[in-house]
């Protein structure tokens, strides 16, 4: 099928239609109009593919709005380079929260072992 409807692209990814029109009110994708009804192309649908990839990635949506424009573009050098310095970032982001989250565990195994300690002194008295 070459074009599709708001309904069957929501049920396909599992997301609201609110949620298409949103990011058809962001000018991320751009369906034709029948009358009141939005007809989605291939493009469109691949587009909506890739925008909830980089949202899945942790994108902003300005972000996957540079790079569909991008690719519009066909500046495929221009887009890779980009895509690298976006994924730099959100790695050197996610290795700091996963040092915060390693610190954070430990000091609960240390306030759980105090806790247990405690209570092991608390029973024994």
């Amino acid at each position: 099928m070459g074009t599709y409807k708001i309904s069957e692209l929501a049920k396909e990814f599992d997301i609201t239609t609110r949620s298409i029109r949103f990011y058809e009110d962001m000018g991320l994708i751009q369906p034709e109009r029948k009358g009141s009804m939005r007809v989605y192309q291939r493009r469109d649908k691949v587009r909506l593919k890739l925008i909830l990839r980089g949202k899945r990635l942790g994108f902003s949506l300005a972000e996957i709005r540079d790079l569909l424009e991008l690719y519009d573009t066909n500046q495929l050098d221009t887009q890779l380079i980009k895509m690298l310095k976006i994924i730099d970032d959100k790695e050197a982001v996610l290795k700091r929260q996963l040092e915060d989250i390693t610190i954070v565990l430990e000091d609960l195994n240390t306030a759980r072992k105090r806790c247990e300690e405690a209570l092991e002194r608390s029973k024994a008295s």
